[in-house]
């Protein structure tokens, strides 16, 4: 036995760790689990069927109920009727003419049964049938005939052995027609005074079957009602619905099979004579039971899933913990045995396994420090001076930027604006602005507006060259400003005309600028009142900027040529006219549907 448990206790001692924990789990956690879900959905499963039959059963009896109750009005209204004296004597007396019975109908007749209808709302119509010949049909009175004779209802009562019984059947109105109304009633034959029977009468009283589909289609979450007459017909289900006309003769209940008995309940509608043989047949919804069981399962698979995960995830927590902590601390010392003192870098923790990584760390420190001290201030030593002289070289080695000249010319602002030389510290203003946007312009589509801005500053910076000699307008269209254009495309136009158009002018010369959207295209125009271009010098001109191969002067105006063909290709309208003497016009059309659109931020106007 000694032996059997040491043999027991070696094979367990052999197994790693890793493994132990997943066997904790799963014996001792995740299996519990299972089992206690396995039985707790046994047991709801029977719980849920025991609930749900009784469910059944209530619905069952409350559907008879009602519908009983529901037949047992209009009986007690036909017993009170039946038993009428009164009513008897004025049917069964002869009437001399018409008039004496209209004069009867008003004094006694009229309201006699429709007083019972606003107690009763289950009653359709009352109505008696006798053949009396001296009574004129009308209203709840009728004088039977051959029609009556004819009708199932009549024959019905007249094969009944029973004064009172109930009987569904079909009417119709129109012998042309095919289609026929469903009728339930309750018929009684009037012969309680033997002294009064000189006519015969009959009590029709019609039930209301949309009451009796109310109640059928109540309990449809339960069961499938049918009522069924004596005659194994199907008076009234959910399934067919309801429907006051139709076609369709009461189909008769086909039985079921064997297999299929427990799922179908009976129950008889009541025990007295008249309803001898009328039932109400149930049969059980089972995708309700199936919704019922598939749901608790689903929850015990949701609550058991949760619990697995959740103890799964505290299990990986935990075995993380521990195994991530060894192999850290059996890769250093095989680092260690190899000369390499490195320290766990982790969370120690304050468990047995902290407790070691802690002392191995304190263990490689001090080896590492007895050893190494001295060798590692000196490569650190030599490390500082290598980056000392580095930075040096750094330093050595730059150069002037961009932003030394802005600050020289941020100094000249402040000396202008001190001493208020107002005119030179906007022109340096517009300069430096002018220069810092052209570093810093990287885009090669830039929106109308910015290109307008761009000029603008120009044009002030040559307006203080030129002084009263020189002007400039803007005719811009509000709906081309947020346009995209290749940058530097207005500029060389503007400068063209200062440099060639103004210098050699007397009196004032002005640049115009404008933008208008005309035809569906971006219309950009710049004019000057110059001296103007000479019409063979103009035809040269149009040639060079047309010829890759041309080069000399005019290299502004070629190459604002050249990017827009690159960018719209022959959609792109140049065009240059000058009159000598007069002036230079220079426009260029692209289509708006070749440019993009440069969106403002949101709440910018």
């Amino acid at each position: 036995m000694w032996k059997k448990r040491f043999k027991f206790t070696t094979i367990v001692n052999d197994i790693p760790l890793n493994y132990k924990f997943y066997l904790i789990y799963i014996v001792g956690v995740l299996l519990p689990i299972m089992v206690l879900n396995l039985v707790f959905l046994d047991r709801i499963t029977d719980l849920i069927k025991s609930r749900e039959q009784q469910n059944l059963e209530i619905s069952l009896e409350r559907a008879r109920r009602d519908i009983r109750d529901f037949i047992e009005g209009g009986v007690s209204v036909g017993y009170t009727l039946s038993t009428d004296k009164n009513l008897y004597e004025m049917l069964d007396r002869t009437y001399a003419d018409s008039i004496e019975f209209y004069n009867m109908f008003d004094e006694q007749l009229r309201d006699r049964l429709n007083s019972y209808m606003p107690v009763n709302n289950q009653l359709e119509r009352i109505s008696i049938y006798t053949d009396n010949r001296t009574i004129v049909s009308g209203g709840n009175y009728q004088v039977m005939n051959d029609k009556v004779w004819a009708s199932d209802w009549y024959r019905q009562a007249k094969n009944a052995d029973t004064q009172v019984f109930v009987t569904a059947y079909r009417t119709s109105e129109n012998k042309n027609l095919a289609s026929s109304t469903p009728t339930l009633s309750v018929i009684e034959w009037m012969n309680s005074y033997n002294n009064l029977n000189k006519y015969e009468k009959v009590l029709r009283i019609d039930l209301d079957l949309s009451e009796i589909y109310d109640i059928i289609v109540r309990e449809k979450d339960y069961l499938s009602l049918y009522l069924i007459n004596e005659q194994n017909k199907i008076v009234m289900s959910a399934d067919s619905g309801y429907q006051r006309i139709t076609e369709e003769p009461y189909p008769v209940f086909d039985q079921l099979g064997d297999d299929q008995r427990e799922d179908v309940h009976v129950v008889a509608v009541g025990t007295a004579n008249y309803l001898k043989g009328w039932r109400i047949v149930g049969i059980t919804q089972g995708e309700r039971i199936t919704k019922a069981i598939l749901d608790i399962r689903l929850y015990a698979a949701g609550l058991a899933t949760t619990l697995t995960l959740l103890t799964s995830g505290f299990i990986y927590i935990m075995l993380r913990s521990y195994n991530y902590r060894v192999k850290r601390l059996s890769r250093h010392m095989q680092k260690v045995s190899n000369e390499k003192f490195e320290l766990i870098a982790i969370d120690e923790g304050r468990d047995e396994i902290g407790g070691l990584i802690h002392n191995f760390n304190r263990m490689t420190s001090r080896i590492h420090s007895l050893i190494n001290d001295v060798y590692k201030l000196e490569i650190r030593s030599k490390n500082l001076e290598m980056e000392r002289v580095r930075a040096e070289l750094n330093f050595l080695q730059s150069q002037m930027n961009p932003h030394f000249l802005f600050n020289t010319l941020n100094a000249i602002l402040v000396v202008c604006t001190k001493n208020q030389y107002n005119d030179v510290t906007d022109i340096v203003k517009s300069l430096s602005k002018l220069l810092r946007r052209l570093l810093s312009w990287k885009e090669d589509l830039v929106s109308v507006q910015e290109e307008i801005t761009f000029i603008e500053m120009y044009l002030k910076i040559e307006k203080f060259r030129f002084r009263d000699k020189f002007d400039y307008v803007f005719e811009i269209d509000e709906q081309s400003l947020n346009y995209k254009i290749p940058k530097l495309s207005m500029q060389p136009l503007v400068e063209n005309s200062c440099k060639h158009g103004l210098q050699t002018i007397e009196g004032l010369g002005v640049i115009r600028v404008r933008t208008a959207v005309l035809d569906n295209r971006l219309q950009i125009t710049v004019s000057d009142n110059g001296k103007g271009i000479q019409p063979d010098k103009l035809k040269e001109l149009l040639f060079a900027i047309r010829n890759e191969d041309s080069s000399g002067s005019n290299i502004g105006i070629r190459n604002v040529y050249r990017r827009l063909e690159l960018y719209y290709a022959d959609q792109v309208r140049f065009e240059i006219t000058s009159t000598p003497e007069l002036g230079t016009v220079v426009t260029f059309g692209i289509p708006l549907r070749l440019l993009e659109v440069n969106h403002p931020p949101e709440g910018e106007v």
